[in-house]
């Protein structure tokens, strides 16, 4: 949270009944230099960095919840399925009880559960939707009029939280010109309790 640029953090869980000390133990980052503030009655720590101060609540609040909702995004090209992700992002950033947790929000180094030739791995590049070895690999996943591929990973308080996230990133993706194909990954079904099959979601 610190290297991340403009970075703010506040409490969106401060009824819960499970709070972490979080920005309590980011303070000591500043090393002596840090300040208390209060901000809208919430008591917050100003870090000084290198941009000006990073602020963060004291507590942070969690609850259970559900991570791994997924969909692909396949297009004509880098710059067609990048435009499409971002899109999709921000589509999903407007709604409340998901994020898309990776950098930007988006995944451009899809993996699968375990590996073909490195065993000691537990996940390793899904090769079957790699657009650069579509010609290699069998029973590739990649249409031959599509050359990229992002995905977008949603993590949520619930499922109806991500099928909602889903469908909205999802209908924002599609309006971008060269976008392909929409998909999902499943992963043999081992990677949790959770399906969100796209078809139900419209």
């Amino acid at each position: 949270m610190l290297t991340a640029p403009t970075t703010a953090v506040f409490n969106g869980l401060p009824d819960s009944e499970k709070q972490f000390n979080t920005g309590f133990k980011l303070k000591f980052f500043g090393d002596g230099m840090e300040s208390e503030a209060e901000i809208a009655g919430r008591k917050v720590y100003k870090v000084p960095i290198m941009e000006g101060d990073f602020v963060t609540e004291d507590n942070i609040g969690a609850v259970a919840g559900i991570a791994g909702g997924n969909f692909f995004i396949f297009g004509d090209s880098q710059m067609s399925a990048l435009t499409a992700a971002e899109v999709a992002v921000d589509a999903i950033s407007e709604l409340e009880g998901t994020i898309t947790p990776f950098p930007g929000g988006i995944v451009a180094s899809g993996s699968k559960s375990g590996a073909n030739k490195y065993k000691f791995l537990k996940a390793t590049a899904n090769e079957k939707f790699c657009p650069s070895i579509k010609d290699k690999v069998e029973n590739s996943e990649i249409p031959a009029d599509v050359n990229a591929v992002y995905e977008i990973v949603i993590n949520g308080l619930d499922e109806a939280s991500i099928k909602a996230a889903m469908k909205a990133g999802i209908e924002a993706a599609v309006t971008v010109p060269g976008i392909k194909k929409i998909s999902a990954g499943n992963y043999g079904g081992k990677l949790g309790k959770y399906q969100f099959k796209l078809h139900d979601l419209f």
